[in-house]
C-alpha cells in the first residue's frame, strides 16, 4: 500500500503553495485569446511559491524528503496542465466525438503523466537538498529546470508551452533565442525566480533583500523595454505569397451538408488567383503584386489524395493559371515493404508552376490522439472510439525549391519541436513554411499557444515563417516573431503577404539544443555529487 506518513507530515502551507504556483503558471500563457502584456509578468515570480515549498521543512522542522518533494512538485505539474491543456477535454469531446466523461478521463490521465515532469523537478531538488544548503540548491535549479524541458521533449514527446515561450512578445528576451533556442529564455525565467526565493534563503553575513531588490530590478527592466524595435525586416520583404484559409468545418462544428471536393477545389482555386481584403487585415499594403512567389495551402480536413487523378489536374491548373508554385496539404499512401499493407500520411505535397508534382514531405511528428493513441491500452474506456488514427510518421526531410530559393514545410504540431525545425534551415530552407488546422480545437487557448510557438521559430533560426491555417491564425511572421501581416480567425478567405529570403545560420541552427543539453548535464553532475559525502544538516 502507499504509504501516506509523507503526506501527512507536509505541512498544509506547503500545500497552500504549490497550489498557488501551478495557478501562476497558467497565467503567462494564453487561455482564451492572445495574452495581455501584464499578464506575461507572472512567469517572472511564478516558480516562486513552488521554490519555497520544496526547500520548506514538514511538520517536525526536517527537511522533506525527496518523495515529499516529488509529490508538491507532482501535484503542481497535474494542476497546471489541467489548466494549461484544458483543450485536450474539448477536442476529444466536441470534435472527436468522445462522450463527456471519457473525454475529461483522458484529461485527467493526460495531466497526470505528464505532470510526471513536474514530480521529477520536484524529486531532484528534494535530492539536492539533502546534501547542499537551500542557497545552493537555488542556483542548481535553473539547469535542473531546463534539464527536465529537454527531458519533456525528448522522452514525452511534448515540449508544449515550455516557460521561455511567455516571452515571444519581449523582443529584448527573446534576443537570446536565435543563440540559446527557447530553453535559454526558459533558463533566464527561472533564473530571476530565484532571485525572489533568495530572501527567503539568505547566506549567512549576506544582504538578504539583494536578490529580491535584482530580481525586481530585472522583471521592472525587461518588461519596460519589451516594446523595443529590433531591426526592421521590411525592406528585404520583397517577395509575395498568397495563405489560403478554407475555414472548414470540424466534428459538432462540420456542416450539415459538406462540399463536395470539386466544389471545394474551385473555390480555394478562385482564392488562390483572386486573393480577397478582408476586414480586420493588417498589413494592407500586401495585395499589390501581380504575381506570387508562392501559393501556400493550409492543413484541413479535405479528402484530397495524393493518387487522386482529379485533385491532381485540378492542383496543377491552379499552379499554371497562376504561374506560381504551390503547397498543399494532402493524404498520401504507400504500402509497407514487408506486408504490403499501406501506410497513411499526412503530406504536403509541392507543385511546380507548370503544373507538375515536384516534391513531397510526409510529416514526421505526430498529434496524439489526433493522429495516432500514444500508449493505446490505457485508453480501453473508450473502447473503439480512437481506432481511425492510423497516420504513421514520414522518415525524412524535404525541401521545396523554386526559382532558386527553397522552403522548409513543417505541418502543425511539429512546430513546437526547434530542434527539428532547425535543420531545415541547416539543409538550405530560406523561409519556412508552417500549414496547420487548429480548428481542432476551437476557441481554447491552443491556437494562441501554437501561434506563439510557431513565432519561437521564426526567431531561433532567423527566418519568415509563411503560416496558412483552416480557421486562423493565417498570416507572415518576421525573423524577429512579430506578426506583419494576418487575417481574422473563422473565415474563408486569402491574404497576399510580403516576406523575404534570407540566408546565413545562427548559433541555434547550427548547434541546436546545446544550452539544454548542459543543464543535463550540470544537474547530473550536481545530482552525483548529492550522493557524495556528508549531508547538509537541517
Amino acid at each position: 500500500m502507499l504509504d501516506s506518513k509523507p503526506m501527512r507530515t507536509i505541512p498544509l502551507r506547503l500545500w497552500t503553495l504549490t497550489i498557488l504556483s501551478s495557478l501562476l503558471q497558467v497565467l503567462p500563457f494564453p487561455i482564451s485569446g492572445p495574452v495581455p502584456s501584464w499578464r506575461r509578468v507572472f512567469c517572472w515570480f511564478c516558480l516562486v511559491p513552488l521554490l519555497m515549498a520544496l526547500l520548506g521543512k514538514d511538520t517536525h522542522g526536517n527537511r522533506l524528503r525527496p518523495a515529499q518533494t516529488a509529490l508538491l512538485g507532482y501535484i503542481c505539474g497535474f494542476f497546471w496542465y489541467m489548466g494549461n491543456c484544458y483543450w485536450v477535454y474539448r477536442t476529444m469531446h466536441l470534435y472527436g466525438g468522445i462522450p463527456s466523461a471519457a473525454a475529461f478521463g483522458i484529461l485527467v490521465l493526460f495531466s497526470l503523466y505528464v505532470g510526471l515532469y513536474h514530480g521529477l523537478f520536484g524529486w531532484l531538488v528534494g535530492l539536492l537538498h539533502r546534501k547542499f544548503s537551500p542557497q545552493t540548491v537555488l542556483w542548481i535549479v535553473p539547469f535542473v529546470w531546463v534539464g527536465v524541458e529537454l527531458a519533456r521533449a525528448r522522452i514525452t514527446g511534448f515540449p508544449w508551452d515550455l516557460l521561455g515561450y511567455t516571452q515571444v512578445d519581449n523582443l529584448t528576451v527573446t534576443r537570446l533565442a536565435p543563440w540559446t533556442g527557447v530553453f535559454g529564455l526558459s533558463f533566464v525565467i527561472v533564473l530571476v525566480n530565484i532571485l525572489w526565493v533568495s530572501r527567503v534563503f539568505p547566506r549567512q553575513g549576506k544582504n538578504s533583500y539583494a536578490g529580491p531588490i535584482f530580481a525586481a530590478v530585472l522583471t521592472i527592466v525587461t518588461t519596460l523595454v519589451a516594446g523595443h524595435r529590433s531591426p526592421s525586416a521590411s525592406s528585404e520583404a520583397t517577395a509575395r505569397a498568397v495563405l489560403l484559409q478554407e475555414n472548414l468545418g470540424i466534428g459538432a462544428e462540420a456542416p450539415a451538408t459538406p462540399e463536395t471536393e470539386p466544389q471545394m477545389l474551385a473555390s480555394f482555386t478562385d482564392l488562390s488567383l483572386h486573393p480577397q481584403f478582408t476586414p480586420g487585415i493588417h498589413g494592407g499594403a500586401a495585395n499589390s503584386s501581380p504575381k506570387p512567389d508562392m501559393i501556400v495551402w493550409p492543413e484541413a480536413p479535405t479528402a484530397f489524395r495524393d493518387g487522386d487523378p482529379y485533385f491532381l489536374q485540378a492542383m496543377g491548373e491552379v499552379a499554371r493559371r497562376s504561374g506560381t508554385s504551390v503547397i498543399v496539404n494532402d493524404i498520401s499512401l504507400a504500402p509497407r515493404d514487408s506486408d504490403g499493407l499501406g501506410h497513411v500520411y499526412n503530406s504536403s505535397t509541392f507543385f511546380a508552376a507548370d503544373g507538375s508534382r515536384a516534391g513531397r514531405y510526409d510529416k514526421m511528428h505526430l498529434v496524439p490522439f489526433g493522429e495516432y493513441t500514444p500508449y493505446k491500452p490505457l485508453f480501453f474506456f473508450v473502447g473503439h472510439l480512437l481506432d481511425d488514427l492510423l497516420f504513421v510518421p514520414g522518415l525524412q526531410r524535404s525541401l521545396f525549391d523554386t526559382g532558386g530559393k527553397k522552403y522548409g514545410v513543417f505541418i502543425c504540431y511539429e512546430s513546437i519541436f526547434g530542434d527539428d525545425i532547425r535543420r531545415f534551415v541547416g539543409d538550405g530552407s530560406q523561409v519556412l513554411v508552417n500549414i496547420s488546422d487548429d480548428g481542432w480545437y476551437g476557441d481554447t487557448s491552443a491556437p494562441w499557444e501554437h501561434l506563439d510557438m510557431v513565432r519561437m521559430r521564426a526567431i531561433e533560426n532567423n527566418r519568415w515563417v509563411l503560416r496558412a491555417t483552416n480557421t486562423g491564425l493565417t498570416g507572415a511572421i518576421d525573423p524577429y516573431g512579430r506578426i506583419t501581416a494576418s487575417m481574422p480567425r473563422h473565415i474563408r478567405g486569402s491574404i497576399e503577404v510580403a516576406f523575404g529570403y534570407r540566408e546565413g545560420l545562427t548559433f541555434y541552427t547550427r548547434h541546436g539544443d546545446w544550452l539544454a543539453w548542459i543543464c543535463a548535464l550540470v544537474s547530473a553532475a550536481m545530482l552525483a555529487m548529492s550522493f557524495m559525502g556528508r549531508r547538509a544538516v537541517n
